[in-house]
């Protein structure tokens, strides 16, 4: 009785371990598969990459295809082995993006005491073309977003910001915007870069009380808008620099 139970035991054990074998050998197949898949993809993707060099360094919109293909099958183009990732190792766009990255921070600075540290990302794209001394539509969103991330490990705090309506901000401080503020850039950004409580009101439903301490926080504390107390028609009106268009 005794010798039966420890035999089936044994058994179970050989088995379970045999299992075990198995999975692992399993495993390592997948794994091995999976890894020679990555391979593949990735000798079909250089070689795609180098045929098209110089369309993707000269053609925003070739370059923005070739991004969105590599989005659509979850790869990271600024990921890789090098700094700058595949943009660097296989295109040769690394210099190329971390001098666009310098020209960024350099419109930035430069535009911080009238804006308080946030641009739209139209006028920043212009006035960094302007800067680069290239026609409207070389540089593109996609290139500044990239850039930008690039620039994350400066701890500087540049980040792109959705407020909404398909608008974007570039902020280039350490401070975050409340959920409040992005709408009254949203706003702003509709009306030219200006604001006043009563379209807050009318629009979002937001209370005179919550109006005004959103805006003067944005005037007091932040820095991030200019306040004109003699406007004509609705005497108090707040103007937001990085929600207004510079043609300088």
């Amino acid at each position: 009785m005794h010798r039966g139970v420890g035999l089936a035991a044994f058994d179970k054990e050989q088995l379970s371990q045999r299992f075990a074998e198995l999975s692992s050998e399993l495993s390592k197949t997948q794994v091995d598969n999976l890894q020679s898949q990555l391979t593949q993809f990735r000798t079909a993707l250089s070689h795609f990459a180098t045929t098209h060099r110089d369309s993707i360094r000269s053609d925003p919109a070739f370059r923005h295809a070739f991004q969105q293909m590599c989005s659509s099958i979850g790869v990271d183009p600024l990921a890789g082995p090098m700094k700058g990732g595949w943009w660097a190792e296989m295109l040769g766009m690394g210099d190329w993006q971390y001098e666009l990255g310098v020209q960024i921070v350099d419109v930035c600075v430069s535009t911080r005491e009238r804006n308080g540290g946030v641009i739209e990302m139209g006028e920043l794209v212009r006035m960094v073309s302007k800067l680069r001394g290239v026609e409207s539509g070389v540089i593109t969103e996609e290139d500044v977003i990239r850039s930008i991330k690039t620039l994350q490990p400066l701890g500087a705090g540049y980040e792109v910001l959705d407020v909404g309506g398909g608008k974007k901000m570039v902020r280039s401080v350490v401070k975050e915007l409340d959920a409040d503020q992005a709408v009254i850039l949203a706003e702003a950004q509709v009306e030219g870069g200006w604001i006043v409580e009563a379209i807050l009101e009318n629009r979002r439903g937001w209370t005179r009380e919550r109006a005004r301490a959103a805006l003067e926080n944005m005037l007091l504390r932040d820095g991030l808008c200019w306040l004109d107390s003699q406007d004509e028609h609705y005497g108090q009106v707040y103007w937001i620099p990085s929600a207004m268009r510079w043609d300088e």
